[in-house]
């Protein structure tokens, strides 16, 4: 039976607004709450939770930059670990038999992109390098240990996703931002750290559509399920930022800023999402171009409306 009322955690953050239409469009039936709650405060949560009483949870709310999480550690783990636990506990307490779908991370695979990859399947280990990473991956595991009984709990390893309202710490709007201050005059060229990595990108819209068929189809779903969400093609981050001044139409120039260079960085990765396909009906719909084009039209009208100053 489709849920009657989801719960929903970050629906204020960059996926959580791309959600609510994903949601109204595939369980137009459905009650969609987001109240305002603190994840790592635990009377916060019951409170939250007693006054839905869900049927069905997305759970995206996150330290969500990797940079964000790598700075202030100790407040990564109490939200990506700590607060997910919680939520997954109060829930089991008070919406026993409920769906969570938990917005986990392909950043929990990390060195297995180099040792069982680059183009991993939801059987590869989960070896993080970084405190994201790590974060997602222990919550992901801690997850997984949960009693079966007590929710039915989906994992999604949703791999790079962009969009409109993506903040700039990102590497796409990162891009697109450069490039729209270039051609309105108010930099000289795109700063950039290392090209030659490959990634899996999506649109954000593909990856919210993932989590709605997720909870369509929960009930027909196997139990402790783990569903990587992934184009299974990796872009070069300097292809992708070919692609935008391709789009601009104007000459750009590039710099090399060496403070933006990762020493430790994975070279490719990549996802299999045959499982999201033969589970779910589930595979991009969106095409990459039309996905960076509405990123740079975005950052071109913030830069034109003086607020990227």
């Amino acid at each position: 039976m489709p849920p009657r009322r989801i719960l929903i955690t970050g629906a204020r953050g960059f996926v959580g607004r791309h959600l609510a239409p994903a949601l109204a469009a595939m369980l137009p039936d459905a009650e969609r709450l987001s109240p305002e709650f603190d994840i790592t405060d635990e009377a916060s949560v019951r409170e939250a939770v007693r006054r839905a009483l869900p049927d069905a949870c997305v759970h995206l709310a996150a330290i969500a930059a990797p940079t964000a999480a790598q700075s202030d550690p100790d407040a990564a783990w109490r939200v990506n670990l700590h607060g997910t636990l919680t939520l997954a506990r109060v829930l089991a307490e008070l919406s026993p038999g409920a769906t969570l779908v938990h917005a986990s991370s392909a950043d929990a695979y990390g060195r297995s992109f180099a040792s069982h990859g680059p183009r991993l399947d939801e059987t590869a280990p989960l070896n993080p390098i970084n405190t994201y990473g790590a974060t997602k991956a222990a919550a992901d595991l801690a997850l997984g240990a949960m009693p079966a009984a007590a929710l039915r709990i989906i994992r999604v390893r949703p791999f790079n996703h962009t969009g409109r309202g993506q903040s700039a710490a990102f590497v796409v709007p990162s891009f697109a931002r450069q490039v729209a201050r270039v051609e309105a005059g108010l930099q000289q060229s795109v700063r950039v750290g290392a090209l030659d990595t490959m990634r899996d990108f999506l649109d954000v819209r593909d990856v919210c559509r993932a989590y709605a068929l997720c909870l369509r189809h929960a009930d027909a779903l196997p139990d402790g399920v783990i569903l990587n969400i992934a184009s299974g093609q990796a872009r070069s981050i300097g292809s992708i930022l070919e692609d935008l001044i391709g789009l601009s139409g104007k000459a750009v120039a590039v710099e090399t800023d060496t403070a933006r260079l990762r020493s430790s960085d994975i070279k490719a990765a990549s996802g299999d999402s045959a499982s999201a396909a033969r589970l779910l009906g589930w595979t991009p719909q969106f095409a990459w171009q039309e996905s960076l084009g509405e990123v740079l039209d975005e950052w071109r009208g913030i830069v034109r409306g003086g607020g990227d100053a």
